[in-house]
């Protein structure tokens, strides 16, 4: 039996491989760089023109070795932890490569372009002992972790609704996947950690106008069990980028943005309504701005991964959650195409037997 994955501990630098260098990828060089008690000794990418630019041009990871193939690098180099910042299709094979040489992972969302490859991810990852850390890098923004925060201090005895919209001009690197399983899986795990619990049932609608194959547009429907119910809008079609999270409770209401890592509330205690023109009254409610110490989620992301590595511990989102939110994506879009709402009470037993 192989031995269980330990720690490394911080008596030396961690060896850190990174696979991909596409968008999201070079994000990732540049931030490890500067990540300290770490360094960057391989990166891999089928692109020459990529590696050259990362290696050859010393610029990113000098002292990098460069591999055309992930899987080559994740069996050939001493690493004691692996980035996986390549397309959704290619996560299954190099995560479970990874767990089963004892390497810890951060894979970036989606966790994998199915349910069953994730569930594949998560038995591995269980089996071996391995962390694996999935990159839904919004948990990790300064607004998002302040929201968090005071819902943890009771603003919000109840929460109703939460809606989420996500939406911007479609990105020409993303063909394997549509907008549901690219981007929506970041609201299902957002909606689904404020709510504070799984949605039981889904329901949505699609479009797909400029996608050569795959849909790019998304309204969803979530209900929670106690009652709290999430929307998504997510679309590539819209000509501005807008990340924006609302929160409705008993009190009042959070509004939330994801790029400028805004975050205010709106008492429900507004008093009077003011009127418009003689008519049609409004309610304004006591609005503050509430401080956020604006900081970069990703850098914080890979800071509670690199903590993982070297001291234990369960990652901050964990493979389970990245499976929920693929199961979420994935729910939503069966239930657009069958026409009726799909039922996920049941998803539990299915991770618990994984």
């Amino acid at each position: 039996m192989a031995e269980a994955w330990r720690p490394v501990g911080s008596e030396r630098e961690l060896r850190v491989g990174l696979a991909g260098l596409g968008s999201m990828g070079r994000n990732h060089l540049r931030v490890l760089r500067a990540r300290p008690g770490c360094r960057l000794v391989a990166v891999a990418d089928p692109v020459p023109e990529a590696l050259a630019t990362a290696i050859g041009g010393g610029i990113d990871a000098p002292d990098a070795l460069a591999f055309a193939e992930p899987l080559a690098m994740i069996a050939e180099a001493d690493l004691d932890a692996v980035v996986l910042a390549a397309p959704t299709t290619s996560h299954r094979v190099l995560a479970i490569a990874a767990i089963e040489r004892g390497i810890a992972v951060l894979v970036e969302k989606p966790l994998a372009a199915s349910v069953d490859e994730g569930l594949e991810i998560l038995a591995a990852a269980r089996r071996r002992e391995v962390p694996v850390q999935v990159g839904h890098v919004e948990r990790f923004n300064p607004a998002v972790l302040e929201l968090g925060r005071l819902l943890g201090e009771g603003w919000l005895s109840t929460i109703y609704a939460i809606a989420s919209r996500r939406a911007g001009p479609f990105p020409a690197r993303i063909r394997d996947v549509g907008v549901t399983i690219d981007l929506a899986t970041h609201d299902a795990d957002i909606l689904s950690w404020v709510a504070g619990e799984r949605p039981d049932r889904v329901y949505a609608e699609l479009a797909q106008r400029i996608h050569a194959s795959h849909e790019d547009l998304l309204f969803g429907l979530l209900r929670f069990p106690s009652g709290a119910t999430g929307m998504l809008d997510v679309n590539w079609l819209t000509p501005a980028k807008r990340r924006q999270l609302t929160v409705v409770g008993e009190e009042g209401m959070f509004e939330l943005d994801y790029l400028t890592q805004r975050l205010t509330f709106t008492r429900a205690d507004a008093g009077g309504p003011d009127l418009i023109a003689g008519y049609a009254p409004t309610f304004a409610g006591n609005v503050a701005e509430l401080p956020v110490a604006i900081g970069e989620p990703l850098a914080a992301e890979l800071d509670a991964f690199l903590a993982v590595v070297r001291d234990g511990g369960r990652p901050i989102v964990d493979v389970e959650d990245g499976l929920w939110a693929v199961a979420i994506a994935t729910s939503l879009l069966q239930a657009a195409a069958r026409g009726h709402p799909i039922d996920l009470s049941d998803f539990s037993a299915r991770l618990s037997v994984a």
